[in-house]
C-alpha cells in the first residue's frame, strides 16, 4: 500500500468469504486476525492448510503469514483491531427468511471494543439488518463507531481475482467517514468503489444473485422450447449473446444452477417480498425452473431406459461446479435422490468433493476415476463440467457400460462425436 496507512483488522468467520477477505486485506498491507469457533478448522489454518479448496487462497496465506493470524480468543482477535469484519453465513431458517443468529453473535461479543473505527457485514443479509445493527451498536455504547455494508460479489472458484479485480466494490455507510475508511482499506484493489445508503447496498448482492439466477433459468427454458422446435440453444445462445444489451454471461444451458449463493439468495429475496406483502412473480418462476429442470434430466433416461428401477446410473461430477469442493445446494445432491427414489443405483466421479460433505449414499459408491463409475453402469450424466472429462476415453467406457446411454446436462461434449462412438446421446436444448 502506498500512501495509505497500515490498518488492524478483525475478520469474524473462516469460511470461504471470511478467508478470502482476511487474506487479501492481508496482501494489500494490512494486519488481520481472523476469528473461528471451530478448533479443528483454526488449528488446520495454523499449521498452513487450508479447509477449502480455492485456487491462490493458499499460496496468498502463505506469503501473508507474518501479517495474518487465526485465533479462536475473542480478546486477541479484537486487541488494537480498528475495523471489524463479519463474515459469518446466513442460512436460511424454518421461516424461510435469514438466520442472523451468527451475526448477533458476533456483534454482541464487540461489546466493550470502543477502539473500533468501523464495524463491516460482509455477510448476506435482508434488508434493514443494517439499521438493526446499528441500534445494537448504539445500545452498547459504540455509537462513535462506524457501520458499513460491504457485500461480497466472488465466485467459487475465482473468488481470490474477484476480491483483487472486482466489476465494484459496494460500500453502504451512512455516513462519510465511515465509506472512505473502507474505500481506503481497498486501496490497491483493481476495482471502482460505488458508495451508497446501506439499505441500498443490501440490496446490491440479492438483486445481482437474483439476475444472474435469472439468466440461467431463462436460457434452460428457452433450451426447452429449441428441444421442441427443431432449434440448437447453443447457436440461439451465442447469437444472443452477441448483442452488447445483453451480453454472453450466464447463457449457459444446462441442468440447473446450485451453490452457496444462487439458491440462498433468491429464496430470501422472494421471502424478503413475501415479508412485505408482494410477490416477486417473476423470481417465483425462475426457482421453479430451476427445481424443474434438475427433474428433467431424471425424465429423460427414465424415457429412455423404460424404468430406472434395477439401474445403475453414473454421475459424473458432484460439485456445483468445477473449479470447487463446495457441495451446497449441488444439482447432483437432488439427481442422486431422484435417482434412489426410482430403484436405481448409483455410481459418481469427483476430483475435488471432500469426502465428509459428500451425502453417505454417494460416498459409498464413489470411485476414483470416470471411467471406474462408468463401468457396468446403464446410464451416465454429466454434471459437473469438469475439464478432466474431456480427456475421457469415451469409447473404451462405453465398451465397459452395460448400455452406452449418456445424459450430457452441460452440453460439454459434441454430439456427432459421442453418437459415432456408439453413445445414445442427449443434451440440454440441441437436436
Amino acid at each position: 500500500m502506498v500512501g495509505k496507512p497500515e490498518r488492524q483488522v478483525a475478520v469474524f468467520g473462516a469460511g470461504y468469504i471470511g478467508l478470502v477477505t482476511g487474506a487479501c486485506l492481508a496482501e494489500l498491507g494490512h494486519r488481520v486476525v481472523v476469528r473461528d469457533i471451530d478448533p479443528d478448522k483454526v488449528a488446520l489454518l495454523r499449521s498452513g492448510d487450508v479447509p477449502i479448496y480455492e485456487p491462490g487462497l493458499g499460496d496468498m496465506i502463505v506469503r501473508n503469514k507474518e501479517r495474518l493470524t487465526f485465533t479462536l480468543d475473542l480478546e486477541e482477535t479484537l486487541r488494537g483491531a480498528e475495523i471489524a469484519y463479519v463474515c459469518v453465513d446466513t442460512p436460511p431458517s424454518a421461516s424461510g427468511d435469514a438466520d442472523l443468529s451468527r451475526i448477533w453473535s458476533v456483534v454482541k461479543s464487540l461489546e466493550g471494543a470502543a477502539h473500533l473505527k468501523a464495524v463491516v457485514v460482509k455477510s448476506t443479509v435482508p434488508v434493514g439488518t443494517g439499521a438493526r445493527v446499528r441500534s445494537a451498536l448504539d445500545a452498547a455504547g459504540l455509537s462513535h463507531v462506524g457501520y458499513a455494508a460491504n457485500p461480497e460479489f466472488t465466485a467459487e472458484g475465482r473468488a481470490v481475482a474477484d476480491f483483487m479485480r472486482p466489476d465494484r466494490i459496494v460500500i453502504g455507510a451512512a455516513d462519510e467517514a465511515t465509506a472512505q475508511l473502507i474505500a481506503d482499506l481497498h486501496d490497491g484493489v483493481d476495482g471502482p468503489v460505488v458508495v451508497m445508503d446501506v439499505r441500498s447496498a443490501e440490496m446490491v448482492k440479492l438483486a445481482s444473485n437474483a439476475l444472474l439466477a435469472t439468466k440461467i433459468s431463462f436460457i434452460n427454458e428457452i433450451a426447452t422450447l429449441c428441444e421442441k422446435t427443431g432449434a440448437d440453444v447453443e447457436e440461439v445462445a451465442r447469437a444472443v449473446g452477441l448483442d452488447h444489451r445483453l451480453g454472453p454471461h450466464f447463457l449457459r444451458p444446462g441442468i440447473g444452477w446450485g451453490g452457496s449463493c444462487f439458491p440462498k439468495d433468491s429464496e430470501a429475496l422472494r421471502q424478503l417480498a413475501s415479508n412485505t406483502g408482494y410477490h416477486l412473480q417473476l423470481l417465483s418462476a425462475v426457482i421453479e425452473v430451476n427445481n424443474l429442470q434438475k427433474r428433467r434430466a431424471i425424465q429423460k433416461l427414465k424415457d429412455e431406459l423404460g424404468t430406472l428401477a434395477g439401474m445403475r446410473v453414473a454421475l459424473l461430477g458432484l460439485t456445483f461446479k468445477p473449479g470447487t469442493d463446495d457441495m451446497r445446494e449441488a444439482t447432483s445432491t437432488v439427481l442422486a435422490g431422484r435417482l434412489l427414489a426410482e430403484g436405481a443405483e448409483v455410481s459418481c466421479w469427483d476430483p475435488m468433493a471432500r469426502p465428509g460433505e459428500v451425502e453417505p449414499w454417494i460416498s459409498t459408491t464413489r470411485h476414483a476415476t470416470p471411467e471406474e463409475a462408468m463401468a457396468g453402469a446403464d446410464a451416465v450424466i454429466v454434471v459437473t463440467e469438469w475439464p478432466q472429462l474431456k480427456e475421457v476415453d469415451w469409447a473404451k467406457a462405453a465398451e465397459a457400460m452395460r448400455r452406452p446411454v449418456l445424459f450430457d446436462g452441460r452440453n460439454l461434449l459434441d454430439p456427432a462425436g459421442m453418437r459415432a462412438l456408439g453413445y445414445t446421446y442427449m443434451s440440454v436444448g440441441r437436436p
